[in-house]
């Protein structure tokens, strides 16, 4: 096959490995079919890295990591701004790539994924030459200084739910700090993020600074984690490969930060807006198909306004327009693989079995243009706390509902998972919304909204749903590490050994 493919008019997409800052064919590995999840159509065949192709890539980082720390900041940050230019300007390619390879709707693509791969790269790029550090406090004749060093060579696993989102959130940090990357795209979703890296090459970032290497979790993201050539792994994606990657890692007892699986509190007072609340609640869990680690999956609803609040929330559920992600119009698009549609399907048979009531949705559309992709309903079950739609991720267009009494009954069940990433409340009241967000248990809280994320804003979780933060100044200190200088001035310091 060549390593060319024409998927659009006018659009070629690379589909080898991109190491060193060419592209090039995998030395043992096979070839990965990527699929269009609306009709489970053969998109192209990308490269498929294994370990000889991690130590190409490690090698090549390696080599360029003492160039790029020792450039000038303005100058990383320059090349980051010219990346977030020819990414606008190839926005439409990136749209459709990310539609055909994803299942996003293409309303999305354009107006929410791009805009924000955009968004990010252009904060990363303003803020590399702002990384500062501290004088700190010491003896009279001493001066201690503290600078902020970036960490190396830098493996990142970027996962296939918004793959080019999380391609700016990984580099953009660890490029900004003076990181060299190797990156993993997922096997089910790279043809962004190797678009990005055809960008990348054209706006003159050095070779080597950044490498994409597609392949397999079990072989090539397992070598990069266990790589003694890597200072630090960056994953994002489940809690239970986040935790083999922590043990893989413990080789070299490289840096880990692990943003992993949520499974979001979405509160309902009976003082809320109850429109806003219907139409906020629909978007944290219905946008990507459900198919987000922040999503509100568990609406927890105050027992006075549930009927009034079910009825406009099931009425808007049952109104979604589902269909191909390259139609306009469509609102909601195929789940990204056979595989994880089959699995949502099956908790949707988990639920019943445990007694809950299924309110909408619950199958695949009718609709016969529908028939052969990775299609679901906007689903609305009934359930209780400590039901295993209420315990475990499901990530699909899957919502569990609840009704509650109070303030304290509603906090318990909002902090009885074992995830801690992200969750919401809707209230009018500000006493509550303060005392409720600082009594939820987890990274981010939304008040009277949910699901905004900006590239200044820190985003990770506690627990089960992993440590350190993607975005903001706090991602910075996750790419690199404290070094203490201590110098003496004039300092008259008597010999410890007297002779």
């Amino acid at each position: 096959m060549s390593a060319q493919l024409d998927v659009k008019p006018g659009l070629d997409i690379e589909t080898r490995l991109f190491i060193g800052g060419d592209f090039v064919d995998a030395v043992e590995g096979g070839r990965i079919p990527v699929i269009n999840p609306h009709d489970n159509s053969l998109i192209a065949e990308v490269a498929e890295a294994r370990a000889a192709d991690i130590d190409r890539a490690v090698e090549a980082a390696r080599r360029a990591f003492p160039a790029w720390k020792r450039m000038a900041a303005s100058e990383r940050g320059r090349l980051l701004g010219k990346l977030a230019d020819a990414i606008e300007a190839d926005g439409e390619n990136l749209a459709y790539l990310e539609s055909i390879d994803t299942g996003h709707p293409l309303r999305d693509t354009r107006g929410l994924d791009v805009p924000r791969t955009i968004v990010t790269f252009r904060y990363f790029a303003g803020l590399a030459d702002k990384i500062d550090g501290r004088v700190a406090p010491a003896d009279p004749g001493f001066f201690n200084y503290v600078t902020r060093e970036p960490v190396g060579v830098v493996g990142q696993i970027v996962p296939w739910n918004f793959p080019l989102m999380f391609t700016s959130w990984k580099l953009g940090p660890a490029l900004a700090a003076g990181n060299t990357v190797v990156m993993k795209p997922a096997e089910l979703t790279p043809l962004t993020t190797l678009r990005v890296a055809q960008l990348v090459a054209r706006v003159g970032i050095p070779p080597g600074v950044v490498n994409i290497v597609p392949g397999y979790g079990n072989t090539a993201g397992q070598y990069l984690a266990e790589h003694p050539g890597v200072d630090k792994i960056a994953f994002t994606g489940s809690t239970l490969t986040g935790q083999k990657i922590v043990q893989a890692s413990a080789g070299n007892l490289k840096r880990v930060q692990l943003e992993l699986g949520g499974k979001g509190a979405n509160i309902v007072f009976d003082d809320a807006s109850i429109d806003a609340a219907v139409g906020g609640s629909a978007f944290a869990i219905f946008h990507n198909q459900g198919q987000a680690c922040i999503a509100g999956s568990r609406l927890l609803v105050h027992e006075k306004i549930a009927d009034e609040f079910l009825y406009k929330f099931l009425a808007l559920a049952r109104s979604i327009r589902i269909g191909n992600p390259l139609d306009p119009a469509t609102e909601m698009g195929p789940l990204t693989s056979p595989g994880h549609r089959d699995r949502v399907l099956r908790y949707i048979d988990v639920a019943k079995q445990q007694g809950s009531t299924i309110l909408t949705g619950g199958n695949a559309p009718t609709d016969p243009a529908l028939q052969a992709g990775c299609y679901i309903e906007p689903t609305v079950v009934t359930a209780n706390p400590d039901d295993r739609v209420c315990q475990e991720e499901v990530f699909g267009p899957f919502v569990s509902i609840t009704r509650f009494r109070d303030d304290e009954e509603v906090i318990r069940m909002a902090n009885s998972t074992q995830y801690g990433l992200g969750g919401g409340l809707w209230t009018r009241d500000l006493q509550r919304a303060h005392r409720v967000a600082s009594a939820i248990r987890s990274g981010m809280v939304w008040v009277n909204t949910y699901k905004r994320v900006s590239p200044a804003s820190p985003f990770g979780g506690v627990g089960q749903s992993g440590y350190g933060r993607d975005l903001g100044p706090e991602s910075i200190h996750e790419y690199t590490f404290a070094k203490s200088v201590v110098m003496n001035i004039d300092a008259q310091v008597p010999p410890y050994y007297k002779r």
